[in-house]
């Protein structure tokens, strides 16, 4: 069979987390409009009748201006140093900007297949535009493949699937068949919290903020977690707490609601809010929040 690992790369916002969902039909990695939402290695792992691909999702590429996105810019650029492909997604509804640019210049020297995925053509309405972007882009670099795609609407993800499939080595598969990832269920519970505060605070709450599982018991029927909310400023906590504690009712309710789909089981969630300022520069805070490996 088919087997191998394929890294999803681009510059923040792309919707690199949006096509691994939709790739594996389930919610893995969180979304949401603001830059930086990824900030961990997710692997997801598809499986069909001739292959298994290990889809790993990136936090987007930038220029850093903190000891968070210099972090987030290593994970990103060694995801790409092991894998058999690279997916180097673009935001083809605003064009190939200098960001873009930016990401090919720190990958395009990988030894391996890179392909090229123009996302998001269920927002471009004039395809011989699109046509004419795809004609620049094979002048820009020898692209193995250049799709176009759209990871929302599912288009074109089929053909993807199999292009990745002719790119990859007969190897046996690595993971078994029910293996989904490889982030923990605390992981995945902390960041469905997280992507509800962005959700419903929009650009009131920078993407500074933080979630992590301080308490997760399970039995048969039900699941208690706790979830700490960090912030680095105390307006910050403000906002998420909201009048008489509204703001953080409701992000709890839609967190939960998500969770229960994903475990299937009925869950009693509490979420508190603190503080800790400067934390995206103090590399103390990455390990005990899950941002950074032990051995890193």
């Amino acid at each position: 069979m088919k087997c191998g690992f394929v890294s999803l790369v681009g510059r923040p916002n792309v919707g690199k987390s949006t096509l691994l969902n939709s790739l594996l039909g389930m919610k893995l990695a969180i979304t949401s409009n603001v830059s930086g939402t990824t900030r961990n290695i997710i692997q997801g792992i598809y499986n069909d009748a001739d292959s298994q691909i290990i889809f790993v999702d990136t936090p987007g590429i930038h220029k850093p201006t903190h000891k968070l996105g210099s972090l987030l810019n290593k994970k990103a650029y060694n995801s790409t140093d092991t894998v058999d492909v690279i997916l180097f997604l673009v935001d083809i509804s605003k064009g190939f900007g200098r960001g873009d640019e930016f990401v090919l210049n720190k990958i395009k020297d990988k030894n391996v297949p890179i392909f090229l995925l123009l996302n998001k053509i269920d927002q471009i309405k004039n395809k011989e535009n699109l046509l004419k972007e795809i004609s620049k882009l094979k002048e820009l670099y020898d692209f193995a493949e250049i799709i176009p795609i759209s990871a929302i609407k599912k288009d074109n993800l089929n053909v993807l699937i199999d292009c990745i499939k002719k790119a990859l080595p007969e190897e046996d598969a690595i993971y078994s068949e029910d293996e989904l990832t490889n982030v923990s269920t605390r992981f995945i519970m902390a960041e469905l919290v997280r992507e509800k505060v962005m959700e419903l605070t929009h650009d009131e709450v920078p993407h500074t903020v933080t979630c992590y599982v301080e308490n997760y018991e399970e039995d048969e029927n039900v699941v208690h977690i706790q979830v700490l909310i960090v912030v680095d400023r105390d307006n910050l906590k403000k906002i998420i707490i909201g009048k008489n504690g509204s703001m953080a009712k409701e992000i709890g309710s839609r967190a939960r609601q998500d969770m229960e789909e994903f475990l299937g089981k009925k869950v009693f969630l509490e979420t508190y809010v603190k503080t800790l300022k400067n934390w995206r520069d103090q590399e103390k805070y990455f390990l005990e929040l899950g941002l950074k490996d032990e051995d890193e």
